[in-house]
């Protein structure tokens, strides 16, 4: 295959996107062609076959990658080197998991590596870029104060979000991971774990630290209201 080639029509088609929002886009399991075949015929250098396994999973990827960065840009940055890297590597699947596992746990371990370079770069502001509401249903411990539109409860709703953003990247890069894959993108911890090379009970743990640190780092706010 040409990679520099898929490169370039890669940078394209990410460049040409809509935003990456909340509850955009994500693709029909049973609207899809067949991965298997699409697949076999990509390892057979078929590069129009990949590109329709592009076209099949790319919007859940972009979300998947801005839910688990919070910037666009770096969504953008993530979903072209993920699809880049099954190109390249598209040879060696061999139909252990699913295409949807494989290019989930492609962009999760480019997330993971992004995450951690981030906090290792303290002087770095932290990123809390969305206060469109999806994080109020996150928390059963957050009341949810979308109804009606007085000026006070949408004072009170950007004040929340700040705070969910901050609290969001105090936890570790791969509490992060799992508490966002599971709630924001509700996938079962069995398919987290696969997708992190772990076992669905470190998922499971790895997800209870992550939400009692979050109901800690809120139990302030909660008291004020």
């Amino acid at each position: 295959m040409n990679v520099n080639a898929f490169s370039s029509a890669a940078g394209t088609k990410a460049s040409q996107k809509p935003s990456p929002r909340a509850g955009e886009g994500k693709a029909s399991i049973s609207t899809r062609v067949d991965d298997t075949d699409l697949i076999r015929q990509a390892q057979r250098g078929d590069r129009a076959a990949f590109e329709t396994l592009v076209r099949q999973y790319d919007q859940a990827v972009l979300k998947l990658a801005y839910h688990l960065t919070r910037s666009e840009q770096d969504a953008q940055d993530i979903y072209q080197e993920a699809f880049l890297k099954a190109y390249r590597h598209v040879g060696n699947f061999r139909f252990e998991c699913s295409f949807y596992t494989w290019i989930y746990r492609i962009v999760t371990n480019l997330c993971l590596d992004h995450l951690r370079r981030k906090q290792t770069r303290r002087e770095d502001s932290p990123v809390v870029t969305d206060s469109s509401g999806d994080e109020f249903d996150l928390l059963s411990n957050v009341a949810d104060d979308r109804s009606g539109a007085s000026p006070e409860k949408d004072l009170m709703r950007r004040e929340l979000g700040k705070r969910i953003g901050l609290a969001l990247n105090k936890l570790t890069a791969r509490e992060r991971m799992v508490f966002e894959l599971k709630h924001y993108q509700g996938l079962k911890l069995r398919t987290i774990g696969e997708m992190l090379n772990t076992t669905e009970e470190t998922a499971k743990n790895t997800l209870f630290r992550a939400t009692q640190k979050l109901r800690a780092s809120l139990a302030p706010m909660r008291q004020q209201h």
